[in-house]
């Protein structure tokens, strides 16, 4: 029963990892990831994709994956779509309220402005949600959407099924469970960033503010872009749940499209959890998968 049970765990990974195109040449990339994900503690899932060659492959497809403040790319992909409706304008005035600034989260916002009651544009909002991970500026989004269903059926809308957004930024700081109903798998994640990249979800102008506000984010700078060239562009959205009481980080994760030297893109998605190891040390397992997806693009 032992030796059936490890034949059917091993197809399984070997299916898991199984690319959609190009199986043989992208043989060293996937015996790589295989060298990085056997050194791991944790459950590590990855899609890659190559936006001009089409070498694909994934890793733990299967997995739903807590995605933490990676969907809140997922958002700002539904308020530009309100934006392009004519219900939103990014320079149209939000206002800020005491109540709004929670404790005791990550919130540059409440930095900036620490006792609300202000007035700022959309736009300023939406670079502090999606660029700096604000997680208070996330759950003013929210309710300007309607709440994470909202948004959720947005994202289904535009062909995204293995994805599921139902929790806000405050509901997943009061249950630590809270956070696994925001899950993707990493193959939807890299579908999704295709979509976007391919302009077949946003407005020119609003693909754009995107790109802008992506490419500028300042936080998981130590995942996609750890061990890439400095200066490389990489449009980004990392997410972090920190460790739990008995040490166990639940989800580490960064999705994002890459340039490389020759103009040509990759895009990769990577979520990493259940793990003891540290944030550092988490970012490195995503930099190094990175870096061979880099090495294995630059040479095509």
């Amino acid at each position: 029963m032992q030796n059936t049970t490890l034949k059917i765990t091993l197809f399984a990974l070997f299916i898991s990892l199984m690319p959609h195109s190009s199986m043989g040449q992208i043989d060293p990339l996937r015996q790589k990831i295989q060298q990085i994900a056997s050194k791991t503690d944790g459950t590590l899932g990855v899609g890659i994709s190559g936006l001009e060659n089409r070498d694909t492959l994934t890793l733990n497809n299967h997995i739903h994956f807590a995605m933490q403040s990676v969907y809140k790319f997922h958002l700002g992909l539904a308020i530009l779509n309100q934006v392009d409706k004519g219900n939103l304008k990014l320079n149209q005035k939000i206002l800020i309220q005491k109540k709004d600034l929670l404790p005791d989260t990550w919130s540059p916002l409440r930095e900036k402005y620490p006792n609300g009651n202000v007035e700022i544009p959309l736009s300023e909002l939406f670079q502090f949600t999606v660029a700096q991970s604000d997680n208070n500026g996330c759950d003013i989004l929210f309710r300007i959407m309607g709440g994470p269903r909202v948004v959720d059926n947005y994202i289904k809308s535009i062909g995204m099924t293995d994805v599921s957004i139902r929790t806000t930024e405050e509901e997943m700081h009061k249950t630590e469970g809270a956070q696994f109903t925001n899950w993707t798998t990493p193959w939807s994640a890299v579908q999704l960033l295709e979509k976007f990249y391919q302009k077949k979800i946003l407005s020119p102008a609003s693909h754009a503010f995107m790109w802008k506000v992506l490419t500028e984010a300042n936080t998981g700078s130590g995942k996609i872009k750890g061990l890439l060239p400095t200066g490389t562009i990489v449009a980004h959205k990392s997410g972090l749940s920190g460790a739990n009481k008995e040490g166990i980080t639940a989800a580490t994760n960064d999705i994002g499209i890459v340039t490389l030297p020759n103009g040509k893109h990759f895009i990769i998605s990577i979520f990493y959890g259940n793990t003891k190891l540290s944030d550092k040390e988490s970012d490195k397992v995503i930099a190094e998968v990175t870096k061979a997806a880099w090495d294995y693009f630059s040479a095509k």
